[in-house]
């Protein structure tokens, strides 16, 4: 019998189902043999990141989907008007912020305005129940369109600020808002000065557009902005004294008209500094001018006085030269001022001169002519109330009787008779005579020809003496009267024409 049938072994039966394993059911199954595979009924997600942040996230701001909704088809290269006959209507607006500076030379006035502006953009409107109800936003300058707006009198670009940004509200009004720095051509007028107002226009216009297609108007009313100085910096040189507004129209060699809006800015100088480095020095060099005559007439230091004075003036002069305006059109009121004061202190020194010249060395003078005499001491002395008067009239009549005595005495040596008033006094000397003549007739004749002689050349010596005394003293009277005379006349033009610059002065000040 054969051998009996193996019990089967644990290994064989092991083994067995490591050769029929069966097959994995399909569906996905990572590569790696050691991580076990999920189970064929677990279902994975395919929605995309993307998608599955914005259900997480809050929606859009309100700002930047108005933003895109206004400017996503918005044309800046065309007037914004959905009928091309509608009109654009820009009203603008000045406030003045400061004088910077004012070129007589050049004729240029820089000023820094705060300039706005505002129009309606029919493109630009929403309704605000959309947007989150926001009824304004700001959007860049360069995206959208804007009015060409210029100044016509500017002559050169000014450093201004840049402002990128202008507000638009849901009706579409757009405002334009920022400053400027404006150098613009201005007819300045000096004569004034340093009591001058100076006019300035800054006119607004388009330069392209006629006034069909933009027009101008004024943003508020023109008494608001005439007396508005609420920014304007009230320190400097110049005061604002109010801003005229006037609008027209303006055409071209019968073309279409355009829309002018004009602003003539009023300003006014401070001339308190000018007056104190200007007119005060020269007042004062007048009044010390005035005040040399009370020197004598016949002193030398008086024309040195006024020859230091009028040193002083032409160094003076030269000072102030470049504190003056210069312009090409005319002279400013001051600077005749001081010419007419240069030439006063000359008239002064050369009737100085004059009144030396006649006071001095008169022993080479004639005598005064006779009508010198009548005009200067007699007229001239009542009508400037001279008090010594009466002394000329003396002085004058002793001149005369001491003429008239040189005249009539003879040239030569003549003994004179000897009147006695006492007859004692007759018999004594008449017996001298005699005995002197008894004596000796011919030798004492001799020595008293020559006594006498010598007694005459002394007398005529002493009276030619007392002559030009007298002749000195004319002519001292003479200059002394007509020293008055030309003082008070000298000190009626000075006053005349200082009192007229004054009420001129006054009156521009005022006006």
């Amino acid at each position: 019998m054969g051998p009996p049938a193996a019990a089967p072994s644990s290994h064989s039966a092991h083994a067995r189902p490591l050769r029929f394993r069966p097959r994995r059911p399909p569906g996905p199954c990572p590569a790696v043999r050691v991580r076990p595979c999920p189970p064929p009924s677990h279902k994975v997600s395919h929605k995309s990141p993307l998608r599955a942040r914005r259900t997480r996230e809050p929606s859009e701001p309100a700002l930047q989907r108005l933003a895109h909704y206004l400017l996503a088809h918005y044309q800046k290269g065309t007037r914004p008007v959905r009928d091309w006959r509608t009109t654009t209507n820009v009203a603008i607006d000045l406030m003045v912020y400061a004088i910077l500076s004012v070129d007589e030379k050049n004729q240029v006035l820089t000023t820094y305005i705060w300039y706005r502006q505002h129009w309606t953009d029919e493109f630009l409107k929403w309704d605000p129940a959309h947007f989150d109800n926001l009824t304004q936003i700001s959007l860049p300058v360069e995206s959208i369109w804007v009015p060409d707006i210029l100044i016509n009198e500017f002559v050169d670009v000014g450093k201004s600020p840049h402002v990128p940004y202008v507000y638009v509200s849901h009706h579409g009004e757009v405002q334009n808002l920022k400053p400027i720095q404006v150098m613009t051509a201005c007819s300045l007028d000096i004569y004034n000065f340093p009591f001058d107002v100076q006019n300035c226009s800054l006119t607004f216009t388009s330069w392209l557009h006629h006034i069909r297609d933009i027009n101008l108007s004024l943003w508020r009313q023109p008494e608001l902005v005439k007396f508005d100085r609420s920014v304007f910096m009230n320190q400097g040189e110049w005061e604002l004294l109010y801003i005229l507004s006037h609008f027209q129209e303006f055409s071209v060699k019968s073309s279409d008209s355009y829309a002018e809006m004009k602003f003539y800015v009023v300003i006014r100088r401070r001339p308190l500094f000018y007056t104190v480095s200007l007119l005060l020095p020269s007042i004062f060099l007048m009044v010390m001018d005035i005040v040399g005559f009370y020197l004598p007439p016949h002193s030398g230091e008086r024309v040195s006085f006024k020859i230091t004075l009028l040193l002083g003036y032409s160094v003076f002069l030269i000072i102030v030269s470049d504190t003056l305006p210069a312009t090409a059109v005319g002279t400013p009121l001051i600077g005749i001022y001081f010419v007419v004061c240069m030439a006063l202190l000359v008239i002064s020194l050369t009737e100085t001169i004059l009144i030396v010249r006649l006071v001095h060395k008169q022993d080479l003078q004639p005598h005064v002519p006779e009508w010198v005499k009548h005009l200067l001491l007699e007229r001239a002395t009542i009508l400037l109330c001279i008090r010594d008067r009466k002394t000329f009239s003396q002085s004058r009549t002793q001149s005369l009787d001491t003429s008239r005595q040189v005249e009539n005495n003879d040239s030569t040596a003549k003994p004179t008779p000897y009147v006695c008033e006492d007859p004692r006094e007759c018999g004594a000397v008449g017996g001298t005579r005699s005995a002197l003549a008894f004596t000796g007739r011919p030798e004492g004749s001799g020595v008293l020809q020559e006594v006498l002689h010598e007694t005459t050349a002394i007398r005529q010596l002493l009276e030619k003496r007392e002559e030009f005394r007298d002749v000195a003293r004319e002519w001292l009277q003479v200059g002394y009267v007509l020293d008055v005379l030309l003082f008070r006349v000298y000190l009626a033009a000075v006053l005349a024409y200082s009192i007229t610059l004054g009420t001129l002065w006054s009156v521009w000040r005022d006006a």
